[in-house]
């Protein structure tokens, strides 16, 4: 009578036997959200050489004791994908399956195919079915990490192998939103605390002179010719009037400048002074600048051209 009591247990456990492989996995498939956790019995069942399905095995080792970091830095990248290809119809869904195999949970696994290290993961396609491959090549692919341990390029590589292509897409990366648009408004804050500066007839005009001032100072010509910043020796003006080195741009331009500001006091500032004494200083004081450079000015002309008799001051 006892015996009768098993009865129940021992069908129950005969019908599990019995079960459709495909049918256990697709249950484990969901219970896991997409991902199969392995052990070495569902392994088996998993790459049984009778599949008719295809299958993307994580081998890893995350348990905390393993001091796997590859492991854990990778496993989020794989979830991703596998969480993407739980969104596709059942029909294609169950054709394929995302599964992970931890080294504590399958150590003969990891020793019957020779794994050393994690993380790894293989692809196996159908073996059997009309998703066989037509050249015959049933065994697992290894994934080479040629792209790091972005999701991207794995998913990618793993869609070679499903029946159509894993939907997946990358996650919006908020932060680089938030820093984009916290840029956007910093800048337009300082465009408009700039603004009355950088729009101001004044600052263009400074702007304009100073860009006058430098190509006549022979800047594209340095430019073109690529010449030095200066001489071997130290030198910093060249001979001749085909020669010149890049710190003659620097001089000539101070030199032109220096002359025209000294004209633009005595033109438009010293007539409005409303002191004799201090007009008549300045009237002296610049007379004296543009005298005194202009010499420089003619002095450097004569490095130049060795044969120019004249000479001011200097």
């Amino acid at each position: 009578m006892k015996s009768l009591l098993y009865l129940p247990l021992l069908c129950l456990g005969l019908v599990y036997a019995q079960k459709d492989p495909l049918k256990q996995l697709s249950e484990l498939a969901a219970a896991g959200n997409g991902v199969i956790t392995l052990d070495g019995t569902t392994f088996d069942i998993l790459t049984s050489p009778k599949r008719t399905w295809s299958a993307s095995i994580q081998f890893t080792a995350l348990a905390k004791n393993r001091q796997c970091m590859p492991c854990r830095e990778f496993d989020p990248a794989f979830q991703r994908v596998a969480k993407a290809w739980s969104t596709t119809r059942k029909d294609q869904r169950e054709q394929h399956f995302f599964a992970t195999l931890d080294f504590d949970n399958g150590p003969a696994v990891f020793q019957k195919l020779g794994l050393a290290s994690a993380p790894v993961v293989f692809a196996y396609p159908a073996a059997e079915g009309d998703r066989k491959p037509a050249n015959g090549r049933t065994a697992p692919t290894k994934y080479d990490f040629q792209d790091g341990f972005d999701a991207a390029p794995l998913a990618e590589h793993l869609s070679r192998f499903t029946p159509i292509a894993i939907p997946y897409k990358e996650p919006i990366d908020w932060a680089k939103w938030v820093m984009t648009a916290g840029s956007i408004v910093g800048g337009a804050l300082l465009l408009r605390l700039i603004a009355p500066i950088a729009f101001t007839r004044w600052t263009w005009a400074f702007a304009s002179v100073m860009v006058c001032l430098i190509m006549t100072g022979g800047y594209m010509f340095t430019r073109i010719r690529n010449v030095p910043y200066a001489g071997r020796d130290g030198s910093w003006i060249a001979g001749g009037f085909t020669n010149q080195y890049g710190q003659e741009v620097h001089v000539v331009a101070f030199v032109y400048g220096l002359l025209a500001l000294s004209f633009v006091m005595l033109t438009l500032i010293v007539p409005f002074q409303r002191s004799p004494a201090k007009q008549r200083m300045q009237i002296y004081l610049w007379t004296a600048v543009i005298m005194i450079i202009y010499s420089v000015l003619v002095s450097l002309f004569r490095v130049k051209n060795r044969g120019y008799p004249y000479r001011l001051f200097l």
